[in-house]
């Protein structure tokens, strides 16, 4: 079994439009792509040399055009199991909070055709992946409410 930590998750979000709440950016996949369909949050893998976070603003910006405002790092990670043709492969990904002011127009890659914002009160229910709904939380607690820790996981840009 290998275990690898060269992905990232961006998750994208900006205030809704009474500016008391906020929206989280979703992805579909396109049918041809791995899991296409699938509404997901921003992914990629670290080039060579890169940072994870790095890697993250990169990914941003390849598959929405967006820069945000604020970035994030947290202190959860994604975790999740492939069985590859008989080579195992535990995934652990560093997971990052792009907010985003909501004029800002996102421009999809060819990796997807088509994205949405889900309301914060239904963000936990869009998102498929179980080890992404403490992630959810973690923002929503954090960087969205305020924590004490909010600052301390900024991110210079």
């Amino acid at each position: 079994m290998i275990v690898r930590h060269d992905m990232i998750a961006v998750y994208v979000v900006r205030p809704d439009e009474t500016g008391d709440s906020h929206e989280f950016l979703q992805l579909r996949r396109r049918d041809t792509d791995f899991m296409g369909r699938t509404w997901q949050t921003i992914s990629g893998t670290s080039d060579a040399g890169e940072t994870a976070a790095a890697a993250a603003l990169r990914e941003l910006r390849e598959e929405t055009g967006l820069h945000p405002r604020e970035f994030y790092r947290l202190g959860s990670c994604e975790t999740f199991y492939i069985p590859h043709s008989g080579r195992e492969v535990i995934w652990l990904c560093p997971a990052f909070c792009a907010i985003v002011d909501r004029a800002d127009e996102v421009v999809l890659n060819d990796e997807h055709d088509a994205h949405r914002w889900i309301p914060r009160r239904d963000a936990t229910r869009a998102f498929m992946w179980a080890t992404q709904w403490p992630v959810i939380a973690e923002i929503e607690r954090v960087i969205l409410d305020g924590d004490i820790a909010r600052e301390h996981l900024r991110m210079p840009l």
